[in-house]
């Protein structure tokens, strides 16, 4: 599968990398069960590590100052998780335990603990392995303020480890995006890692409302953007995938 779309966004050297990561980790996380039966997905262990951590764990990596969590199912003890990390990376919680807000409720409710624009947004039970890059810096590298209110990082459907869809999305030659049509196949999957504009959540309640609802209106300004990523990316979904991983993730 052809990467060319992609060089029509052109890394941008002497950007920094914004200082702040919201990371999500309130969802059910039904699809893990029985695993998630008495601990939320983010702490399920994915070769002796949780899936929590190795998502803060690149977002450290990558030089970002401090990062978000939001809370809700087993909120405790994903709160006692991020207290017991060590390391250079502040760490703060948005506490949804009153509501669950979903994606885009999620992270209009923590706005004001994020203090960078753009910043980026990470799923917590998403992981990945950086390619000759960076992940977190190709993104902020390839962020234009000028043409785009959000850039998602997508994975090669052929590419997506785990995954078993029709992709959600194609790319067109400069690099924008657009969601896949019902019933067909779409050449690219979201990987749950995307840098956005605080713009994009301008009037938005804090309630809840997927993710979509922001991207259809970066999509409506043709402000929405896609770059693929360069290494590896598993979708760690179920508790037969939990072992797959761990195999993929031992021979990579």
């Amino acid at each position: 599968m052809s990467l060319k779309p992609t060089l029509a966004i052109r890394p941008r050297i002497d950007v920094e990398v914004p200082a702040c990561a919201m990371v999500l980790a309130a969802g059910l996380g039904k699809r893990m069960r029985p695993l998630t039966a008495t601990r939320p997905k983010p702490l399920v262990e994915i070769a002796g590590r949780t899936l929590l951590d190795r998502a803060l764990d690149r977002v450290e990596a990558a030089g970002i100052a401090s990062a978000v969590v939001n809370v809700h199912y087993f909120a405790d003890q994903i709160e006692a998780a991020v207290a017991a990390r060590r390391g250079r990376l502040s760490l703060r919680i948005s506490d949804e335990r009153a509501r669950l807000l979903e994606t885009g409720g999620g992270v209009t409710k923590a706005l004001p603990l994020i203090d960078a624009d753009p910043f980026f947004v990470v799923n917590a039970d998403n992981l990945w392995i950086d390619g000759s890059t960076d992940t977190l810096r190709l993104l902020a590298q390839r962020w234009d303020p000028a043409t785009m209110d959000a850039l998602l990082l997508l994975v090669p459907l052929a590419r997506a480890s785990g995954y078993e869809g029709r992709g959600d999305f194609h790319m067109d030659a400069m690099g924008a995006i657009r969601p896949r049509v019902e019933t067909r196949l779409a050449p690219f999957v979201y990987s749950g890692v995307q840098l956005l504009s605080k713009s994009l959540f301008d009037g938005e309640p804090a309630e809840p409302f997927s993710m979509w609802r922001a991207w259809h209106k970066a999509l409506a300004g043709g402000r929405l953007y896609g770059a693929v990523h360069q290494g590896l990316w598993f979708h760690v979904g179920t508790p037969d995938a939990v072992a797959a991983t761990e195999t993929l993730l031992a021979d990579a």
